[in-house]
């Protein structure tokens, strides 16, 4: 099995045995093929199971993140309660994720409830070389940061093709802004005199009107020029009144899981500066 040899020195990590952690980039001298779509489910699936390997242990209480990714690591979270018996919490961070916990049966809580989590796993929608994310392309992101602060650890799973040396260089459709909806016209104008680029209101596909966060927001879209101080802009976005919450992650996730178009997970940790 691909994760036999992984997942025991991940196991020997919780026993005190595993050497320091590897910092990985992808070879430059190899070409990248497109991946099929079956190949691109596969790496997802890989991710989120070496996660789950990794970080979830027996009485903990968990974050469960949105999107595709975090499907399969829901599934093998629910395989390994089967198998091992564990005994485990988890908090969702959207009524998608409320679903997946649902559906597959696992314990569903709040934070009203559990207000400190052990670990929280999410997926993102591009990983700079800092390990800065870009989320929100789902919707959730709001929600999604709130579980993560609270969690001890966060892990962050996603396919190769999220892997960027900066932000923007390959997830183009920019940086996802929840907004008071009110508040929708003078945000847009305000970040594009502060910060350059363009602020456009997401629009739904399958309704008229725009996207609707499970807040009751709306959402920008941000499409930025030539950003490098990624903390402060983070910040200032949020002074700006309207706005609830940015898709930047900045300084958050410990650890992100890559799955590979060959069929292998690596992993890249933040560096502590």
């Amino acid at each position: 099995m691909w994760l036999k040899l992984p997942a025991l020195l991940s196991l020997g990590l919780r026993w005190g045995l595993r050497a320091a952690p590897q910092r990985w980039q992808p070879p430059l001298s190899i070409p990248r093929r497109k991946l099929s779509a079956g190949m691109e489910e596969e790496a997802k699936r890989k991710a989120g199971y070496m996660a789950v390997d990794n970080h979830v242990q027996d009485n903990q209480t968990l974050g469960i993140g949105s999107g595709s990714t975090i499907v399969y690591a829901v599934d093998r979270i629910a395989k390994r309660v089967q198998e091992e018996n564990l005994k485990l919490v988890c908090v969702p961070t959207s009524f998608q994720a409320r679903q997946l916990i649902l559906q597959h049966q696992l314990t569903l809580s709040d934070l009203d409830r559990h207000p400190e989590l052990d670990v929280a796993i999410d997926g993102a929608d591009e990983v700079d070389s800092d390990l800065n994310l870009i989320k929100g392309g789902g919707g959730c992101l709001t929600q999604e940061k709130i579980v993560a602060a609270c969690a001890k650890e966060f892990i962050v799973v996603a396919d190769y093709r999220k892997d960027s040396k900066s932000l923007g260089e390959k997830w183009k459709k920019g940086v996802p802004i929840e907004v008071i909806p009110m508040a929708y016209v003078p945000v847009t104008k305000a970040i594009a005199a502060k910060f350059g680029g363009a602020a456009e209101l997401r629009m739904a596909v399958n309704k008229a009107g725009p996207v609707v966060t499970d807040n009751g927001n709306f959402i920008l879209d941000w499409k930025f020029d030539n950003i490098s101080d990624w903390k402060n802009v983070n910040i200032d976005i949020k002074m700006i009144p309207g706005v609830v919450e940015t898709g930047l992650f900045i300084g958050m996730a410990e650890r992100v899981y890559f799955g590979l178009e060959d069929g292998s997970v690596c992993f890249r940790d933040r560096c502590s500066h």
